[in-house]
């Protein structure tokens, strides 16, 4: 049996009992803040907990390592999304200590394709078409560096609105324990 057909099955009960009804809420964030952070398993339970968050709260998006790596790519977009038509007014980036992005190495990332079946005419393509690989796969040294790094992208992009907060934080996946890297001030 697949993993999705348990949770199929599970659904189908989850519904038929309409457990659903502690979690309904509306669309828009009743803190007004989009969270992006890893997308680590850690973090599932744990990150909600130690910040006192709840369905409905907020807008979590979810990527390797928390980086936003372009400034038009699908993680601002959702962030612009979340301030212009859900009335998001915080902007939350959240790395984790001991994170798989950390020391991430392209090269050998590369060979795991290899060795999954990705030939290397079609690494050769993307090469010639222009995609660099080796930057796209790249990780980061310092959680903190690279919080920082997204926090800047945000709060320099020319679509942001004034008076949007955007903060950095890093969260330990053990504890919980939330460490400031960056804290916008409300004027």
């Amino acid at each position: 049996m697949s993993i999705l057909t348990e949770i199929l099955q599970h659904n189908e009960q989850f519904v038929e009992n309409k457990e659903y009804v502690p979690y309904q809420t509306t669309k828009f964030p009743e803190k007004k803040m989009v969270i992006v952070t890893c997308m680590d398993t850690r973090l599932t339970e744990l990150l909600p907990a130690a910040m006192n968050i709840k369905n409905g709260d907020v807008k979590i998006i979810k990527t390797a390592g928390a980086v936003i790596s372009h400034p038009f790519g699908s993680i601002l977009r959702s962030i612009l999304v979340a301030i212009y038509e859900l009335k998001a007014q915080e902007v939350c980036v959240i790395g984790h200590h001991d994170c798989g992005m950390a020391g991430l190495n392209a090269d050998a990332f590369i060979e795991k394709m290899k060795d999954r079946s990705i030939p290397e005419e079609t690494l050769s393509a993307l090469k010639y078409s222009g995609i660099d690989l080796n930057q796209w796969l790249k990780g980061f040294s310092r959680v903190e560096d690279a919080v920082a790094n997204s926090v800047e992208m945000v709060k320099n992009h020319p679509l942001l609105p004034e008076g949007i907060l955007v903060h950095g934080l890093v969260i330990d996946p053990k504890t919980g324990k939330l460490d400031v890297v960056t804290q916008a001030e409300a004027e």
